[in-house]
């Protein structure tokens, strides 16, 4: 009986295979490609660039006649395979280059045209042909208005009627004391100053600071008054006053039952 031995098969022993394997093969071949593109820019630049890959600290210097600064010992055939087929590009000790610099010359901007005057518009002809009117007094408006004012015959005569009546038409105002508006003890006050005659400024006021007349001894001129307001006697059955707010001064027929009639002369 024969009997077959099977002789043992062992592979070739090769270099393990280490994650650092991987690690160095992958640089290796990245060196590589940056190597072979950056060979390309220098030629196209003309400059010469050298690449040191995986030196050790303790590698001496390259010569200036060694065709490659490379050491070829830290890489693997692979890598040194592909290092071998490079092209080496190689440039003169005494290369030098120069950039162009163009002139840059900078105009400023044109000034912005001013914007068109516009000129005033002209005037009607109606504006033109208006007179031009000025007032030189307060009392200006209510005179001309009182030239169609008609005071009473009794009052005929009468500086303070007369006074009075160029205000006919002004508005009431309350506390108003001047053309523009008056109240009813306002008005008897302006009036009076008009004839150089001072009385005081309220109703109650001037009341007491005259002389109680009966009413047939009344004359044009006198004060007429009832609690809460005062006007001018204005003669017959007639005065004239700043009524209340919404009306206007007026002559009017004298509406109290039983004023009292005030001499302030």
């Amino acid at each position: 009986m024969n009997s077959t031995v099977n002789s043992a098969r062992h592979r070739a022993a090769r270099r393990p295979i280490t994650p650092l394997t991987t690690l160095l093969l992958s640089t290796c071949e990245n060196a590589t490609t940056m190597r072979r593109r950056t060979v390309v820019a220098a030629a196209s630049s003309g400059l010469f660039v050298s690449m040191f890959i995986g030196a050790p600290a303790s590698a001496a210097p390259a010569t200036a006649s060694s065709p490659s600064t490379v050491d070829v010992d830290a890489l693997t055939a692979q890598a040194r395979q592909q290092l071998d087929v490079a092209p080496a590009v190689t440039v003169a000790t005494d290369a030098s280059w120069t950039v162009e610099h163009t002139a840059v010359t900078v105009t400023p901007a044109p000034e912005p045209e001013p914007e068109p005057v516009q000129s005033a518009p002209a005037a009607s002809r109606t504006a033109e042909r208006a007179p031009t009117a000025t007032v030189t007094s307060e009392a200006a408006a209510p005179t001309e208005a009182a030239a169609e004012v008609s005071i009473p015959a009794a009052a005929s005569g009468s500086a303070i009627i007369e006074a009075a009546s160029r205000y006919v038409g002004v508005p009431y105002v309350w506390g108003g004391t001047t053309p523009t508006g008056f109240d009813c003890s306002g008005f008897t006050s302006y009036v009076y100053a008009q004839v150089g005659i001072t009385i005081p400024r309220t109703s109650g006021e001037q009341q007491a600071a005259g002389t109680v007349v009966s009413r047939d001894q009344a004359q044009p001129g006198d004060l007429i008054f009832s609690p809460g307001h005062i006007g001018i006697y204005a003669g017959g059955n007639t005065m004239i006053d700043a009524p209340k707010p919404g009306k206007t001064i007026q002559f009017r027929e004298i509406w109290q039952s039983n004023p009292t009639f005030v001499r302030m002369t």
